[in-house]
């Protein structure tokens, strides 16, 4: 197997296992589990507080004594049997303890993931900004993939979605034993204690545009989870009204044409960023937040179909300008001795810290919009979330200063 396969391979499982729940727990907690917006909310705030320092942790030891790919076997393999025992939790105590060990186990494998794969592509002198890409897209086709399973098998408010994604983790958990060896960098050189376990990564805050791109991606990191925590109970809002909707029928399936969008601007991030560099990018991507947002505010499975439509088409800009190319843009700002900690610290920064406040926000707000026999205003909601987005791409543009040069690559440090 080639090794670009091989890693295509590894994004389709990886995000595969995370397509199977993350669109529909949502309403499956609040349909069959019957819990309130808050609760809902802090299960998805889970990823968030694991992201706080499992990642940074996970990098750190893949950086210093246990190479990526094995740690990427341990913790899939962890996660089917964690998943498996979700599937018997009704009570929000017991459910929120184990989907908060579920967020443990897989948050770090994003960063462990996009560490094998630069590491990988890099020691084969091939051009991270070119070739990750196209091999990334294979992520989000698989996490389509798995959206349309659980629609179309009709596991989207029952616990058999959680086998699915248990299936996919056992499968990556083996396979990533295959993969290639990814180098521990050790040297014979005294070393401080920060620098022993890992934490410079964190001298990245001494550069002012580093450390205003990480409050930024925190600020925009709250908006990440939002639509696929209350994407579903949204479209299925409309049930009543628009009975016989593809949209209400099959609001899954709908969802996930907002992937597509994903897997098609990804395959435009080299040129994007060689055109018009970091600042304008995430800009882009701050922008296509609001639009992903008023759409949802304005529109319906009837006359306002064209607008869910757009809020589809716009989220891969919306997603992929901020995740993708931040990613990339911290590979390049670090060192191969800090790489698979720096990618811990952005991920701690957008879905740990980030990720928390947008959970417990938007669920603050759904249960304030929520009225008698749980009828939400959902425009309102959605016009809140587009406006928050909109003051954050406001204050970026204003304050974020960086300086872009068109003749010089994106290329990450040797």
């Amino acid at each position: 197997m080639g090794i670009q396969l091989k890693l295509k391979t590894l994004n389709l499982l990886q995000f595969f296992a995370w397509g199977a729940w993350l669109l529909s727990a949502g309403a499956y907690m609040f349909v069959t589990l019957e819990f309130s917006g808050i609760q809902i909310a802090a299960c998805y705030g889970t990823m968030g507080f694991a992201s706080l320092f499992m990642p940074a942790i996970i990098g750190i030891v893949a950086d210093k004594w246990i190479s990526a790919e094995k740690l990427l076997g341990i913790l899939h393999l962890l996660l089917a049997g964690v998943l498996i025992a979700l599937t018997q939790a009704t009570e929000f105590s017991a459910f929120y303890s184990l989907i908060f060990l579920v967020s443990m186990f897989y948050m770090p494998t994003i960063g462990l993931n996009r560490s094998i794969s630069f590491a990988t592509l890099e020691n084969r002198g091939m051009d991270i900004v070119k070739v990750f890409p196209p091999i990334r897209v294979w992520g989000t086709v698989g996490f389509i993939l798995a959206a349309w399973l659980v629609d179309f098998l009709e596991f989207g408010i029952t616990p058999n979605q959680f086998y699915v994604s248990a299936t996919a983790s056992a499968i990556l958990g083996i396979y990533s034993f295959t993969l290639p060896k990814v180098g521990i960098q050790k040297s014979t050189e005294q070393k401080t204690i920060i620098q022993a376990l890992g934490l410079d990564a964190f001298a990245l805050f001494r550069s002012k545009k580093i450390a205003l791109f990480l409050i930024f991606s925190t600020l925009l990191g709250c908006v990440l989870q939002i639509s696929n925590m209350w994407g579903d109970q949204f479209l299925q809002s409309f049930g009543d009204e628009f009975a016989d909707s593809f949209v209400t029928e099959h609001s899954l399936v709908f969802l996930s044409f907002s992937m597509v969008s994903e897997a098609l601007f990804i395959l435009t991030i080299p040129w994007f960023l060689k055109m018009f560099g970091i600042k304008k990018v995430m800009l882009l991507s701050m922008i296509a937040w609001v639009l992903r947002f008023a759409f949802f505010g304005i529109g319906d499975p009837g006359s306002g179909f064209i607008f869910l439509t757009m809020s589809m088409i716009i989220y891969g800009m919306a997603f992929d300008f901020f995740n993708i190319s931040g990613s990339m843009f911290m590979a390049k700002e670090s060192t191969p001795a800090i790489r698979s900690s720096a990618q811990g610290l952005f991920m701690l920064m957008t879905n740990g810290i980030g990720a928390i406040i947008g959970a417990y926000g938007s669920g603050f707000v759904v249960d304030l919009y929520t009225g008698a026999e749980g009828m939400r205003d959902w425009p309102t909601i959605w016009f809140i979330f587009a406006l928050y987005a909109l003051i954050v791409a406001v204050a970026f543009a204003i304050i974020f200063k960086y300086k872009h040069d068109p003749n010089e690559d994106l290329e990450v440090k040797h």
